[in-house]
């Protein structure tokens, strides 16, 4: 027994409990949660072992996902029916279930959130996989044809990128700020600051909106819709600013 538990427990602390087998050689049978809950005394141990079922579990129902929030949240989440604007219950965080970007992005698509432009030669990129994001000629940039276009596309590039991060600063200005309001709030003699609350919170809403928008931006300048687009994003960037 002193040897199944320790190394039940070394299986267990090396999050490696949910597959193992026994540690005979010959022997494929796998200990049962009955059995783990027999030998393993130490309920910290037991915590841990309990937690590894779960997230197995999580993993394995496909319409079941964990709250992205990249703060950590152990909340999980049901993705049947959820669309954009859905928030977990627990933080608030939106989160997206269509890639693997930590939180929800529109307007840009998840194919935007998955594609990298290199700013100094322009190349196409997947962040997932570093594979060029479709076939092309591997000269095609060092053409001195497309030297001014590929300095265009740089200073364009950074122009995006920047009022992007911008953007994102803004936001989480405007989480501080709503946090202190929060404290604030509490103290006595202090009158009803709800829509100030509020506010921040719409504030927040706005800056993600338009960090996003940056990103939609770039990524479709050529569309027949992108003045309209840029116009309604100068109108919120302008009445955001003023709140």
């Amino acid at each position: 027994q002193p040897c199944w538990r320790e190394y039940l427990t070394t299986r267990i602390e090396q999050n490696m409990v949910v597959n193992c087998t026994c540690p005979i050689s010959e022997c494929r049978a796998q200990p049962t949660t009955a059995f783990i809950y027999s030998i393993v005394s130490s309920e910290e141990i037991i915590a841990k072992y309990e937690k590894a079922l779960l997230r197995r579990y999580v993993e394995c129902c496909s319409n079941l996902t964990w709250c992205t929030n990249p703060q950590g949240c152990d909340q999980i989440l049901l993705k049947d029916g959820l669309g954009y604007g859905a928030a977990c219950s627990k933080c608030s965080w939106i989160s997206c279930f269509n890639c693997n970007f930590p939180e929800a992005h529109y307007p840009a698509s998840c194919s935007h959130m998955s594609r990298m432009t290199c700013a100094k030669c322009n190349h196409g990129f997947c962040w997932r996989c570093l594979k060029p994001w479709r076939p092309n000629h591997k000269d095609y940039y060092n053409c001195s044809a497309m030297v001014s276009k590929a300095a265009w596309q740089e200073k364009r590039f950074q122009d995006y990128n920047e009022r992007c991060t911008f953007h994102h600063h803004a936001r989480e200005f405007a989480v501080s700020l709503r946090n202190s309001i929060s404290s604030i709030r509490e103290m006595p003699k202090i009158r009803n600051l709800t829509f100030v609350l509020d506010a921040c919170k719409v504030l927040e809403q706005a800056r993600k909106v338009l960090a996003y928008s940056c990103v939609y931006s770039y990524y479709n300048q050529d569309t027949e819709s992108m003045d309209i687009v840029e116009q309604q994003t100068e109108s919120l960037e302008m009445l955001t600013n003023a709140l």
